[in-house]
């Protein structure tokens, strides 16, 4: 089997993964990632023990039990630039043989849920809302270094994306599914709806503060999309990156969003701490 390079699969002195910083056996099956660093604790507090603390960088993990559940949760910072990261290094922990630097004959799948913060673009999703992504869509650009294979169902609806945004130059958008199987665990219960991902917090979210966008009314063409079921709901930055990077490699995702703001109604929660506070927990007791 052919190794991998010393340049394509980086590994520290001390065996670890290059920027994660963890050992293969660092890491459990089950994997929340958070963006903020210091919503790591926030998690790994309701643990019923606490094994490992590792951080690096923006890239902060602790593993501990929950009942009977090994967990890792661990800090992606913000972006689906720092998911290529993150995806890339959990998949080689878990897949990869790091002594002999080859790609292991059985493949792990991994369960991976976002607790994640958002902004509703609809005016019917009130502050305070706990929404899972039945899609992702990357208005970035990190999946089209990646090959992908699209069922026919995100091919018919990313068709119809397209068409409902052509108008805008440069945006290629790519659409992932979440996990049915995850979904029915910890969202049967949730409203859910399509989750654009964007590849900045400014003017890739329709906002303005002194430079001016090129694109009008971003978030107006956000909630005008629908299709049968399906409508644009929210807007974040990993979503879409995470659902794509984790079906190319074989793993299993779903994206818990805390709505703390209202793109529609220009409002902002005064008590984010207590709705993320609550996907926290929520998504902890359906383990």
């Amino acid at each position: 089997m052919e190794k991998l390079s010393n340049a394509d699969l980086i590994i520290n002195p001390d065996g670890s993964i290059y920027h994660l910083n963890l050992l293969p056996e660092d890491v459990a099956d089950t994997i929340i990632t958070v963006g903020d660093p210091d919503r790591v604790a926030e998690v790994s507090k309701y643990f019923d023990s606490i094994e490992l603390k590792k951080g690096k960088r923006e890239f902060i993990t602790h593993t501990g039990w929950v009942g009977k559940n090994r967990v890792t949760v661990i800090s992606t910072g913000i972006g689906t630039d720092n998911i290529d990261i993150v995806f890339n290094e959990l998949d080689a922990l878990v897949n990869i043989d790091f002594n002999q630097r080859t790609i292991n004959q059985e493949l792990k799948s991994l369960n991976i849920i976002r607790i994640g913060t958002s902004g509703a673009v609809q005016a019917d999703i009130p502050m305070g809302t706990i929404l899972a992504s039945s899609y992702g869509l990357g208005f970035d650009a990190l999946m089209h270094y990646y090959e992908q294979q699209p069922s026919d169902n995100e091919r018919a609806l990313l068709g119809q994306i397209n068409q409902h945004f052509s108008h805008i130059d440069g945006i290629s958008p790519y659409l992932t599914q979440a996990s049915e199987d995850l979904l029915k665990q910890f969202a049967h219960d949730l409203p859910t709806g399509i989750t654009a991902t964007a590849p900045g917090f400014y003017a890739p979210q329709g906002r303005q503060v002194r430079a001016k966008n090129t694109v009008n009314n971003f978030i107006g063409q956000l909630n005008s999309f629908k299709s049968a079921d399906q409508r644009i709901t929210n807007l974040e930055m990993e979503t879409a990156g995470i659902y794509a990077l984790a079906k190319t490699l074989g793993h299993k995702a779903l994206s818990i969003n805390a709505i703390l703001a209202s793109r529609v109604k220009f409002e902002f929660s005064s008590n984010p701490n207590t709705i993320v506070e609550k996907a926290i927990q929520m998504v902890l007791e359906r383990i």
